[in-house]
Parts: C-alpha cells; structure tokens; sequence
C-alpha cells in the first residue's frame, strides 16, 4: 500500500500511508484509538475507499472496490466487532454464503457439518456446531469468526483485536493455529493494544499516529517503551494508588443469596465506599451474569440486594439508575451504543432529566453538557452530531463512561472497560477510575487480564463454574493465586 490517504468531512484518517506485507510473516499494526488503524484495513479489505494512493498485490495493482473483490484475492478479515448471524448455527456462520449444494439447490448439511469441523478442530474448539451462534459465548463466537477466515482459504489474514475477549489457553491456540498457517505461507496482518502479544507473535511492526506512520522495524529492534513513545509521543506509566476503606460502617451494597437463570447457585458480595471491588475468572465463570443480575439486566430468581443498608427492588436497569447505579457493558456493540443516534444523544442519554425543557429536550443544554464531557473525556471527533459508529472503537467506549459521570452513579460496574482500548486510552479510563473512588463513588470491576485487575483492585472476588471460589485483597492478590482459584 503506497501513499494511502483517506479523507471524510472535516478530517484527515489517513495521510499518505505506506504498507507491505511478506508472505508468511506476521505484520502487527498498532496505534492509539483514531490513529487509523481501522480505516487502513477497510481500504485493503474493499469495506470503504480510498481517496487516493496505489495498492499492489501480488506485483500486481489492484483497485478494491467490494469485500467480495478483495476475498476472491485472498484477503480475509476478522474484524473487532463481530460480523456474524446470530440465528444461524455455528457450522452455517463458519460457510456463511458458501454452503456445499446436492443437485445444485439443496445445501449438503453432510459436508457442511464435515468442513465446519475440521476448521473448528484445528483451532481446538469443541462446541456443537448445530448451536444457534447467540447461544455461544463471546470467546466462542471470535473462534468461529476465525474459523470463517480459515474457510476463505485467505493468503493475507487480517485480525482485529482478536484477543479481546479470549482465555489465556484459546489465546495460545490461536498463536499455535497463527503460526501453523504461517509456515504454509499465509500472511497475517495483527492489530492488538496488548503490547505483549505483539512481542509474542508478530514478525514486524508499523506504528500509526493521528493518520501517519511513524515508522515500520524489525519486532527484535524494537523495546515496548520504543512502541509506546511512537504512539503517544509520551512514556506511559501505571500509577498503582493504595486506598484506605473503613470496612466497618461504609457498606454501600450487599447481595444475600442472589440467583437467576443464568446463575443457578446463590451468591453473596459486599461493596464498601470508595474502593473498587475486581471480579476475576475465567470467560464464563459467571461474572458478567453476576453483576448484569444485580443491575436488573437479567431477571433475578431470588435473592436480595441492600443500598447504603436498605434494601431495595431492582427489577430492570431503570430501577438500577433510580438507585444509583450506573453500568458498562462488556459488549459495546449490542448492548452499550445507540447506534443509531449521534454522540450527544448517546452520552446524554442515561440523564435526559438534566437537559430537558418542559417536555422537550434543550439542545443547547444538550450540547453544553456533552462538549463538556467530550472535553473531560478527551474524545476524538469531528462534531459531537456524528453518528456513534463513527467513532474508534476506544472512542465509543469514552461515551459509555461519560454517560455515568452525568448521572452521578454512586456505584458503577465496569465489565470489560478497557477491552480493545489502547495504553493511552487506558491509562485515562484507569485515572478516571482513581478520581471517582476518591469522590466516593464505588466500582465493581470485570477484567480479563491479570495484571489490570491485580493492580486496579482493593479487593478481588475470584469466581469459578458459577460459584465465588475466593477472596483476595491488594496485598494477597497474585496471578498465581488468581489463577489457582479461577481453576
């Protein structure tokens, strides 16, 4: 790719960007959220054009104007949010728009079962291909999203954060299947903000900053400070605060004995006053149903849940925000974004009270609050009137938070918040955190990975097939210890 420029209205996403990929490597592409990252693989993949430049495959140039046309190359492509059917079965989404025919019009559900497995077997997936997808976990669904790109026959593989959402031991199944394809000659491009998988797989990197690259070297050349100062132009640090919380009179939530559907086992949990409370396990140990439960997003079977010592109702997220509980969704895209509307209306969305007149919304009052926020958030746009989708992904993920600060939750629960996020953005939404317990504002906190929990948590609840397996506080909290009980 030579000289890639992408404009829209009133910005520049990409400024004369140069790219190659060999065959047989993995090239990683990282940089900050709105750096361009996104937009680069859309123009290789024919999602979107661009304004101009020249693109050469195989010593060949090639115009990409559909996704159709860049597939029928060999260009495959696994994007951040999942691009799946979620009523079709696991099988029917790996050959999605290729199922193998008898007598030309009937689909051969025989072969179509055969060639879903041996893709699912070679990633090491064991699930029932016959399971409608929305049945599936998050973790098992990026599987499958993968397996469809192995379905392509791709030579030039592209993944987007496809880590995101996966355990350790499906993340190193992935790395084994990278590296198996790598050896017959299959090229992968690799964009992660977890540096360390960077360092673990790629064989390059290309650094994009505000639209440019700052640069391609050798992944042996290169140090994470090196990456990170690329990026952002700045070294960042992880500040780790310790607090003090008086366990004694500052219980601001307890739940007795909580169940629903999804949770079959009675649970107990205590959240004190400014402290953040880390839930740890691993993907479907039950820690997304476990606070989507106590937020009123799942219906409870029993149980009962106590604000500042009284107990309450929570039936739905309304009677939630009523309390003031404010929550973050660990999936971003069906459950966190207005699609639909612009980002003022997404940020104001959780708190119309504080901006209506009358029955009407005020529009100025809607747009002070929101540059206010845009501006507090340090979120990137061109207009606070542009659609959410428009948005880096760590960008939509800033508005989801801002919606909280508005409302002034005394108690939110962060699932996920920094999934797909990069170190800059991260390092931000992790001071936002701090600045919040330190105005007394209580977190529930969800995460993945290790070290962001272990470092961000007064106290850790380690859950496991269900159950609350443990309790860890700052001082006791290693992975080692984290990882025992999760397992």
């Amino acid at each position: 790719m030579r000289k890639i420029t992408r404009t829209f209205p009133g910005v520049t996403a990409l400024k004369e960007v140069d790219f190659d990929l060999f065959k047989g490597e993995v090239h990683a592409l990282v940089g900050e959220n709105g750096a361009g990252k996104s937009t680069l693989i859309k123009i290789l993949s024919g999602a979107i054009r661009k304004t101009y430049g020249e693109i050469y495959f195989n010593d060949k140039r090639v115009e990409l104007t559909t996704p159709l046309q860049a597939q029928s190359l060999g260009i495959a492509v696994i994007y951040q949010e999942l691009m799946l059917a979620p009523m079709l079965s696991a099988a029917e989404n790996i050959l999605l728009g290729r199922f193998p025919r008898r007598w030309r019009f009937f689909i051969d559900k025989k072969k179509l079962y055969s060639r879903a497995e041996q893709l699912t077997t070679m990633l090491g997936l064991q699930i029932d291909l016959g399971t409608p997808l929305q049945l599936l976990t998050i973790a098992q669904q990026q599987m499958i999203e993968v397996a469809k790109a192995l379905s392509l026959n791709a030579s030039i593989i592209i993944m987007d954060e496809p880590s995101a959402v996966l355990t350790p031991n499906e993340l190193e199944k992935l790395f084994q299947v990278i590296v198996k394809l790598k050896n017959k000659g299959v090229s992968f491009i690799y964009i992660s903000h977890r540096l360390e998988e960077i360092f673990r797989i790629a064989d390059r990197v290309t650094v994009l900053k505000d639209g440019k690259a700052q640069g391609t070297r050798l992944i042996s050349n290169v140090t994470r400070s090196l990456i990170i100062n690329m990026m952002v132009g700045r070294e960042i640090k992880s500040i780790k605060t310790e607090y003090s919380v008086n366990k004694e009179k500052n219980i601001v939530l307890e739940v007795e004995n909580l169940r629903s559907k999804f949770l079959p086992q009675p649970l107990n949990l205590k959240l004190y006053k400014g402290e953040i409370l880390g839930i740890a396990g691993l993907v479907g140990a039950g820690r997304t149903e476990l606070v989507r439960a106590i937020f009123g997003a799942d219906q409870k079977l029993s149980g009962r849940i106590f604000i500042n010592g009284k107990l309450v109702t929570i039936n739905s997220p309304i009677d939630a925000v009523r309390y003031g509980v404010g929550f973050v969704p660990e999936d971003r895209k069906n459950q966190g974004l207005l699609s639909g509307m612009s980002v003022a209306e997404n940020v104001t969305i959780t708190s119309l009270k504080n901006i209506l007149s009358g029955w009407f919304i005020n529009k100025r009052k809607e747009e002070d609050t929101s540059n206010s926020l845009v501006k507090q958030l340090k979120i990137r746009l061109s207009s606070i009137r542009q659609n959410i989708t428009s948005l880096s992904g760590g960008n939509q993920q800033k508005v989801i938070l801002g919606r909280w600060l508005d409302t002034h939750a005394k108690i939110i629960i962060f699932d996920e918040p920094t999934r797909g996020i990069d170190v800059a953005a991260k390092s931000q939404i992790h001071e936002l955190m701090r600045q919040l317990i330190q105005q007394g504002v209580s977190i529930i906190m969800i995460s993945s990975e290790l070290p962001e929990i272990i470092d961000m948590s007064d106290r850790m609840l380690i859950m496991h097939e269900g159950k609350i397996n443990g309790e860890l506080n700052r001082k006791e909290a290693t992975e080692r210890k984290v990882i025992s009980l999760a397992t």
